[in-house]
């Protein structure tokens, strides 16, 4: 990879160590927030890359509140059950009241 591209992932990380407990963002908003809008995919790329690293990525949803990234983790439910352990409602891999744990880093 490019350095740049390293470099973006950094940021990715260091935004998404800032989502609060028990609240999740999309991978656009964090896109918006470091003046990447077209680059949702590239915030993906990089939570998938984050294991070990300590980066809650399990907060991290597509902007419909689906749990896209939930095939990164280890075993079938992990994502969800990291979510539901700090008080996120998930049916059908879809958060429910997304509107009310969603955290917008452009905004708080």
């Amino acid at each position: 990879m490019k350095p740049e591209t390293l470099n973006f992932f950094e940021k990715v990380y260091e935004v998404a160590k800032l989502i609060p407990f028990g609240r999740v963002t999309s991978y656009g908003a964090i896109a918006n927030y470091l003046g990447a809008a077209r680059s949702a995919r590239m915030v993906g790329y990089a939570m998938n890359g984050s294991v070990g690293k300590d980066v809650p990525a399990h907060r991290v949803v597509n902007r419909k509140g689906l749990l896209t990234g939930k095939h990164h983790f280890d075993g079938t439910n992990l994502m969800q059950q990291l979510l539901e352990s700090e008080g996120i409602i998930v049916v059908d891999n879809q958060i429910q009241d997304l509107e009310k744990v969603y955290w917008d880093p452009s905004k708080e």
